[in-house]
């Protein structure tokens, strides 16, 4: 079942079913997948989650049978069934039926409960909601065309989330496993070693160099943490960092792969769609922030070594770099992915599909270190595509019923309205209120669930009292993605303490002060565009410029340490100087001038910081 999704979402990439004279509905080939999605899920997940999966219960199987059968109904007569949702036929409204409760099952069994529970509450908002009085009233809907909408109707589970997810994240999910199964993943992270083992600091900086590699093709914050954390956590751990930091190096440098392109936890393709813009320019845009994040977070990993006097890894521990000679042939499906999207404007399922071709082709030929993956390897990479979606795709299926709610009821319209009238024409105070809905909202939930339930809620609330459309997407998604960072729900942190053996808490707070730039800088892109590259290039080249500066500033307030400890006071002076470079041009009447202060005044502090460690060291450089 997992190896007939990969295969089913890859042919459709391929564009295979046209070459066979197959016409086939977008929503027919989701239905397929969905249904065994749904199998899959009711087979290797017990309904109680830490339960043991010793053996499938009967009633396991009867549930599989059930969700195929459903999923491939739906597939073979949906182009009948679609044109007659209004009419409510008994066969529309019975697989919806069935389909709605068992997603929500589904995505219980893979996702925990947060998730499954709000999307239940919308649906029962759907129901009833035309009970409740006041603006918050639904529009009503007779049951049997809701539920039949909701099963069927392409705003909602057929909608976007699930048509991306079932294209663009399968092939972007196979070419991450195909790396894996190749031993493209070891020699990124043998690269990383060898860039940055030699300097202080080596092991944490490895860290966030593998994490950011791997983030940004992973789909969840979690699975980032899990994945490499279990190699890197103990390596930073060993290079002499207390557990809660390394572990929240770990959980700020996991979190960040979900804001840093090309993939951004599979939110790019989604954001992309909701916004009906190219790809590309939802890359270009989300660019320079997702950099900044990994600037501060590598500025303060450096600032930190040099605080505890921590070493540089031993030279028995760093590859040589002519080992990885041998892997030069695992840059060139990511030029080639590069190219294709970017240069040829190729769709990016097709881009990723092309990529992973070339990427086995030159495996088989020239092998990383004599390896070259078999036939059971490469089929295993189909199976762990797969497993790897079926949480992705029943997350998909559940926001597209949100959606459809949203849609159907009215509640979106009533939600952004409610929203500007609370921050009442007040931009500053309306963004506060956002942030704050975004952290709370996406606390405990899953990267693609977080950013679609933030963009049908909050998005339009932002975009209605003029912030750019792709701002206040950026925006919701970076402050839903700090929720796994920010206590008390700071997921990604606490599953990186598990590894550590660190105190949750202590770690989640860390974690929020590495991860520092992720609540600063979506403030700064919706004042002013610049830093997601809008506007005119010299303002866009300045604001860039003073940013990097203000990163290193306040990361050195952060660390309490330049070439010396720093006291408090000169921390929050550092900290304010930094602050005040971060300002884009255009923020504000006046914000160039605070900018350059901040930059002239903060330059100054360094070089008297400089001068002074010198004399103290007796007049070498520190």
């Amino acid at each position: 079942m997992a190896v007939g999704i990969t295969v089913i979402s890859l042919a459709w990439g391929l564009e295979f079913y046209q070459w066979l004279g197959l016409n086939l509905y977008p929503a027919q080939i989701v239905s397929a997948i969905l249904g065994l999605t749904m199998a899959l899920t009711f087979l290797t997940f017990p309904a109680r989650r830490k339960g043991p999966r010793g053996k499938v219960p009967w009633y396991d199987y009867l549930a599989a049978l059930v969700a195929f059968v459903a999923g491939g109904y739906l597939a073979v007569r949906y182009p009948e069934l679609a044109d007659m949702t209004m009419e409510t036929p008994w066969d529309s409204v019975t697989v919806g039926l069935i389909i709605v409760p068992m997603t929500l099952e589904a995505l219980r069994r893979a996702t925990g409960y947060a998730l499954p529970i709000i999307v239940s509450l919308f649906v029962l908002y759907g129901l009833f909601g035309h009970l409740i009085p006041g603006q918050f009233a639904a529009q009503k809907s007779e049951w049997d065309f809701f539920v039949g909408f909701l099963a069927l109707d392409g705003s909602a589970l057929m909608g976007g989330p699930i048509l991306v997810a079932c294209t663009i994240v399968v092939a972007f999910i196979f070419f991450g496993n195909l790396l894996n199964v190749t031993q493209g993943s070891q020699f990124f992270t043998e690269l990383a070693q060898v860039l940055m083992g030699r300097f202080r600091g080596g092991s944490a900086k490895i860290a966030v160099v593998a994490s950011a590699l791997f983030g940004s093709i992973s789909g969840s914050a979690v699975a980032n943490v899990v994945a490499t954390g279990v190699v890197t956590i103990p390596m930073i751990k060993k290079g002499g960092y207390p557990a809660h930091k390394a572990a929240a190096i770990e959980a700020a440098a996991s979190t960040g792969g979900q804001l840093l392109p090309p993939v951004m936890g599979a939110a790019a393709f989604l954001m992309a769609d909701f916004l009906e813009m190219e790809y590309a320019d939802i890359v270009i845009a989300a660019l320079v922030p997702g950099l900044l994040y990994y600037l501060a977070l590598f500025f303060q990993a450096d600032l930190e070594a040099a605080r505890e006097g921590l070493a540089r890894l031993k030279p028995a521990e760093i590859p040589r770099a002519r080992v990885l000679v041998g892997g030069w042939f695992f840059a060139v499906p990511f030029i080639l992915l590069i190219l294709g999207l970017f240069v040829y404007n190729m769709l990016p399922q097709k881009a990723a599909i092309l990529s992973s071709a070339v990427l086995l082709a030159f495996s088989l030929v020239f092998g990383f270190r004599g390896f070259r993956p078999g036939i059971k390897a490469i089929f295993e990479t189909f199976r762990r595509t797969g497993m790897a979606v079926v949480d992705l795709i029943l997350i998909c299926a559940g926001a597209g019923m949100v959606i459809g709610v949203l849609s159907n009821s009215g509640l979106g319209f009533t939600f952004t309205n409610v929203l500007v009238q609370l921050g009442s024409g007040n931009l500053p105070l309306l963004l506060v209120l956002a942030a704050g809905v975004c952290i709370v909202l996406g606390m405990g939930l899953p990267t693609l669930g977080v950013y679609v339930l933030l963009a049908a809620l909050v998005a339009p609330g932002l975009v209605e009292v003029g912030v750019e459309p792709i701002a206040a997407h950026l925006y919701v998604m970076y402050f839903g993605m700090m929720s796994m960072l920010t206590p008390p729900v700071a997921i990604a942190a606490f599953a990186a303490a598990g590894i550590a053996n660190s105190d949750p808490m202590r770690t989640a707070l860390a974690s929020v002060k590495f991860g520092w730039l992720a609540y600063v800088i979506p403030f700064l892109f919706v004042l002013s565009p610049t830093l997601i590259l809008i506007g005119d290039v010299s303002a866009v080249v300045i604001s860039v410029t003073t940013a990097i500066l203000g990163v290193w500033l306040v990361s050195i307030g952060f660390a309490g340490y330049f070439l010396r400890p720093i006291k408090l006071g000169l921390k929050a002076i550092f900290v304010m100087l930094g602050i005040m470079a971060l300002l884009p041009v255009g923020a504000f009447d006046g914000s160039s001038y605070i900018a350059a202060i901040g930059c002239v005044v903060g330059l100054a502090l360094v070089g008297y910081e400089v001068i002074v460690s010198r004399r103290a060291s007796g007049g070498s450089a520190a």
